[in-house]
């Protein structure tokens, strides 16, 4: 069986090489398996998000250096208040197809965005507009959100509140602008409709296989693109694409298999950057046992976040004491830094974690274990499963409970996620953008990226006193506050670490430009 395996392993690849060799000039990298959706309506991880980035644009972009620079508009005007923008469309901002792009374009895919019917994963990112929360929760219709296309290339965004971070916002992919006359169920995975006002235009997507992309010649700013077509390969299996990266088949691979990640080193293929991001495992807050909070800070202190990261990790990542990463800044100095941490994660402490959580499982009602239920954790295949192994072990030797491992393939794994279709689960949150909220504003009671069923009343009025006001001292005090009341407190989810971003990369690739969101750009990408 074995060696069945490794034949058909080598078979893809050398199938690989040959189509590589059949089209020069291309640049070949995989980002992960089939994506659950490229619409971005309903972009929901970081994988799907790279395909749009470079397929759409939003009102804003990023530059080569992830600067935010002006995209579909040239220019915008913010009023006294800070309530209204005004954004000018650039003239020649065109669809790949050569048609004009017009302000109504973005007015579609707003309310699109903001439709209860649409269900997006990432429809509270749009709440900061004018209505959203209310057209969201069916209170009002859809034509009641703040935009508004006053002509052509004019249109204007009305908030609730001043948005410091709306430029930021904007440029992800999920604010793209979209043609409602090809909107239908499968319109995504045709060149035919699938199309953008983006650098590049699909020109072949063959699902489990490849999504094939080329230089859209209409785009404005055609002539900053270096890469003049990008080959993004599907390898489920990172094995695979780490087989393909040693072959020279593909130059890159946003995914690594964590266990090799010395062997990459050593080869000189692994390029860690800097991530904005949490990996933590969801507790359906529901769930008849796990509704206990006790039960919560139990399992959370049972786990040794030192070993995972020394040796399962192994790519830099630090042990999450918190939720809200470092490197986001607060009135003075660091969020992170300044709020601390809710749990010890000190080597030295980890026993006396083990003695309090036994404790607290006891007050729960279940001394060293005894009637607690078997747990079941679901998670995709790939480090996230050689994790679950690791704490598994954890809490069965720490506190007599057992836990099954199911694994899911990555899109079943992410709708079951998203539906809250779990006991426990991996999860992860990168940053959408540079300002703390873009993490304390995910566990409000009505936020869809609430995927645990988290509900605090005073959780929800300190993060929309928060997000009404422009004083950053009530803002930063209140995310504090807030955080401690979502970890400190009620631990309604367990972080396990704050996230570097390791990818496998062919030294010969210059140019990838990956930002601290973990959005990869090849637009200026080369071989050298």
């Amino acid at each position: 069986m074995k060696k069945l395996v490794y034949l058909l392993l080598i078979s893809i690849i050398l199938l690989i090489s040959c189509m590589s060799n059949n089209h020069h000039g291309r640049i070949r990298v995989s980002i992960g398996a089939e994506p659950q959706s490229i619409d971005p309506s309903f972009l929901s991880a970081i994988d799907s998000m790279i395909y749009a980035v470079h397929v759409f644009e939003g009102l804003t972009t990023k530059d080569k250096n992830n600067n935010i620079i002006g995209g579909a508009a040239e220019s915008w005007d913010i009023s006294e208040d800070g309530l209204t923008i005004t954004f000018h469309l650039r003239d020649n901002a065109k669809w790949s197809d050569g048609k004009d792009l017009i302000a109504d374009e973005f007015v579609y895919s707003f309310r699109r965005l903001a439709d209860p019917k649409t269900a997006s994963a990432y429809n509270f990112l749009i709440t900061p507009i004018k209505n959203a929360s209310k057209v969201l929760e069916g209170k009002l219709p859809v034509e009641a959100l703040g935009v508004e296309a006053i002509d052509d290339k004019t249109l204007i965004v009305n908030f609730e509140s001043p948005t410091a971070y709306f430029l930021e916002l904007f440029s992800i992919p999920i604010f793209s602008p979209l043609r409602e006359e090809f909107i239908s169920d499968d319109w995504t995975f045709s060149p035919d409709t699938y199309i953008g006002n983006g650098p590049y235009k699909m020109t072949e997507r063959r699902p489990d296989e490849i999504i094939s992309l080329e230089l859209n010649t209409n785009y404005w700013n055609k002539d900053s693109i270096i890469a003049e077509k990008i080959d993004f390969v599907i390898f489920a299996d990172v094995s695979t694409a780490y087989a393909a990266i040693k072959e020279g088949s593909i130059l890159y691979s946003y995914r690594i298999p964590s266990a090799n990640i010395d062997l990459i080193r050593n080869e000189g293929y692994l390029v860690v950057k800097p991530s904005l991001g949490t990996a933590y495992y969801a507790l359906n807050n529901t769930n008849r046992v796990l509704k206990d909070k006790r039960v919560r800070r139990a399992l959370s202190l049972a786990i040794d976040r030192n070993y995972i990261v020394e040796n399962i990790t192994k790519g830099g990542e630090a042990p999450a004491a918190a939720f809200i990463p470092y490197g986001l800044k607060d009135v003075e100095g660091d969020f992170r830094e300044n709020g601390g941490a809710y749990y010890s994660i000190k080597k030295e402490d980890y026993k006396s974690n083990i003695e309090e959580a036994k404790k607290l499982l006891s007050e729960a009602g279940y001394p060293n274990g005894k009637g607690f239920p078997v747990l079941d954790f679901k998670t995709n295949p790939g480090a996230g499963l050689t994790i679950a192994e690791a704490v598994q072990q954890m809490w069965k030797e720490n506190l007599n409970i057992d836990m099954t491992i199911t694994q899911e393939e990555w899109s079943v794994f992410q709708k079951n996620r998203q539906t809250r279709q779990y006991v426990i689960c991996r999860a992860d949150w990168i940053g959408d953008y540079l300002d703390p909220m873009t993490f304390a504003d995910l566990f409000v009671s009505s936020s869809s990226g609430n995927r645990v069923g988290y509900r605090n009343a005073e959780y929800d009025r300190l993060i929309l006193e928060a997000k009404n006001t422009m004083d950053n001292e009530i803002r930063m005090s209140n995310m504090h506050k807030a955080e401690n009341m979502l970890i400190g407190q009620d631990m309604a989810f367990i972080p396990i670490y704050h996230y570097t971003s390791p990818s496998m990369q062919n030294p010969k690739l210059k140019d990838v430009s990956v930002d601290t969101l973990e959005i990869r750009r090849f637009f200026y990408s080369y071989i050298e």
